[in-house]
């Protein structure tokens, strides 16, 4: 099959996609497929099937599922093929338990570590995400959340830190996205996102820590009933 598809972009509409770009945006595709809920835990990914959805050979999706596997999205099953994979309570507890630590941390050395250029840059990650909100649009306030996340953890100046930070917030992404379905439960995680950019702006490092905690708590409590 010829590589110059017609797969659609989420972003930016359908368009041809170069060879270089196809597996980056297939795995960027299939993983929002994947937090949308369009691919729920425990389905099946037959390649046949979804090359024909998405109009790819299966050479290129065979790679972009192993990569979403090691990401954690995707469980290589024995005699199953790949599967979305699913994750029970106390996992998900489980990895907010440790995510919750490592963002506490996290903020309480970006306080200290941040220069003054990087905390702009979250400044402006959260203005967009607002934008986002106030327009509805879920899945790009999610991902610029996600950012913002992933930023915080960055300013640490913690390679380590940041490095497992990552790891499990992918797997998360499926988990988190869900804990913005409903008004109030949006609502109430914009107005902690804006306790931390305000926190972190000041550099009170042991508020933006009990926010941060705070936020990861409530985020199992918004959650806890759809896993």
């Amino acid at each position: 099959m010829n590589e110059i598809t017609s797969l659609e972009r989420r972003e930016g509409g359908p368009g041809p996609i170069r060879r270089t770009a196809l597996h980056d945006t297939l795995v960027s595709h299939l993983r929002d497929m994947i937090i949308e809920g369009d691919l729920p835990p425990g389905t099946r990914l037959h390649e046949g099937q979804l090359g024909e959805q998405l109009g790819v050979s299966r050479t290129p999706l065979r790679e972009a599922i192993k990569y979403l596997a090691s990401e954690g999205l995707v469980e290589l099953v024995p005699s199953r093929g790949a599967v979305v994979k699913r994750f029970s309570a106390k996992d998900v507890r489980d990895m907010l338990t440790v995510l919750q630590s490592l963002e506490e941390l996290a903020g309480r050395l970006a306080c200290e570590a941040a220069s003054d250029a990087g905390i702009a840059e979250v400044r402006a990650l959260h203005d967009e995400m607002v934008r986002r909100y106030k327009a509805g649009d879920r899945l790009q306030y999610y991902k610029l959340n996600q950012q913002i996340h992933t930023a915080i953890a960055q300013l640490s100046g913690n390679a380590a830190l940041a490095d497992m930070h990552g790891m499990l917030q992918t797997r998360l992404k499926r988990i988190r996205f869900i804990g913005h379905e409903g008004p109030e439960k949006w609502a109430a995680a914009v107005a902690e996102h804006e306790e931390m950019i305000a926190a972190l702006e000041a550099r009170d490092k042991e508020k933006l820590s009990k926010v941060l905690g705070r936020h990861l708590m409530n985020a199992w409590e918004r959650v806890r009933d759809a896993v």
